[in-house]
């Protein structure tokens, strides 16, 4: 059984559990991952950011050092909340990043406004100006701009002290960078403005549900559309979609005694509307024949360009290598995906 879409590039999103008594493990572990899935020939890796939680909330640090561990693979993120970050300064980090991995970093970024309840909190986490910051679409564009080397100031006249050392742009600039960059998003106004801007468009297991579709492919699938409506006629958007797919086969009766509480234990959030229109997808448990099925069924992985399968969280270094492994060895290529192929 084959899908009918072939998938442009094949990877992985993992979270980076830390714990209070030995985060360094859940980093060391990262690297690890990074390495194996790369010997694997799989395209790319991305991590989630996530701050006051036991996760990782310094992205660009972590993909510096799986950069120094890896030398094809791409490094991208899902996501990277601009709102917590100062532009210039996470330009300055993306940007080094992106040097040592020899140009293999995918940015996707988001933007939302601070949201803690207790403004005393957003006041220590974004110091008290964030009531007049802005935290539109234009602090990535913002972003953009100076990753894409413009013009931030005139460069000062030299006067002797320490070397001329001074530039014009931020620094150090990575070539190519600003075009790499994705829009986490799970919106028809997210999609439109993602392709207008020049964006890709990278969606996870969570989207809205709008006029009236509530079907969780279809409300991607229309998202793509939208997405590909708006994007200007001489650039080519990629779309990358992303699942939460546990396959069983290769998996120990114990691993999948586990694997299976884990899907059952958040399958009830998939049945309702969260909020306003916020919905979920269901996490898929099989072995190959029913993960190919899923896929070959679903509007949005036949309407997208790369495919990402989003590790669950509690699980172990062991039980996400099993994982990556029924991904580039025998999943990808039933979708008629090659591993190692040229990026």
């Amino acid at each position: 059984m084959t899908a009918t879409r072939v998938p442009r590039r094949l990877g992985f999103i993992h979270l980076v559990p830390t714990s209070r008594t030995n985060p360094r493990r859940g980093l060391e572990d990262a690297i690890e991952l990074f390495r194996f899935a790369e010997e694997l020939g799989l395209d790319s890796g991305w991590i989630r950011t996530r701050h006051m939680q036991y996760g990782l909330s310094a992205p660009a640090v972590l993909q510096a050092a799986i950069a120094q561990h890896t030398t094809r693979i791409h490094l991208g993120n899902a996501v990277i909340p601009v709102g917590f970050e100062n532009p210039f300064r996470l330009a300055e980090d993306l940007a080094t990043a992106d040097l040592l991995s020899g140009g293999r970093l995918e940015p996707g970024l988001s933007v939302h406004g601070p949201g803690y309840p207790d403004d005393a909190l957003n006041d220590l986490v974004y110091d008290s100006g964030w009531r007049e910051e802005d935290y539109t679409y234009a602090r990535i564009e913002r972003l953009r701009s100076f990753l894409r080397g413009d013009k931030v100031r005139e460069k000062p006249e030299y006067l002797g002290f320490g070397g001329d050392v001074d530039s014009e742009r931020v620094e150090p600039h990575s070539p190519g960078l600003a075009e790499r960059l994705w829009y986490g998003g799970g919106s028809l106004r997210s999609a439109e403005w993602a392709g207008a801007n020049r964006f890709n468009w990278l969606m996870s297991n969570i989207s809205s549900t709008e006029n009236g579709v509530r079907e969780f492919d279809l409300a991607q699938q229309a998202q793509i559309e939208t997405f590909h409506g708006a994007t200007p006629a001489d650039h080519r958007g990629h779309v990358s979609v992303a699942r939460v797919i546990v396959p069983t086969d290769g998996a120990t009766d114990h691993q999948i005694a586990r694997y299976r509480d884990y899907v059952e234990a958040r399958t009830p959030r998939t049945k309702k509307v969260h909020g306003k229109n916020t919905i979920i997808a269901l996490d898929v448990l099989g072995s190959l024949d029913e993960i190919l099925e899923y896929i070959k069924t679903d509007a949005a992985f036949q309407s997208g360009d790369d495919y990402l399968f989003e590790l669950p969280f509690e699980l172990e270094l062991d039980d996400w290598k099993q994982m990556l492994t029924q991904l580039a060895t025998r999943i990808g290529p039933s979708l008629g995906w090659e591993p190692g192929a040229p990026l």
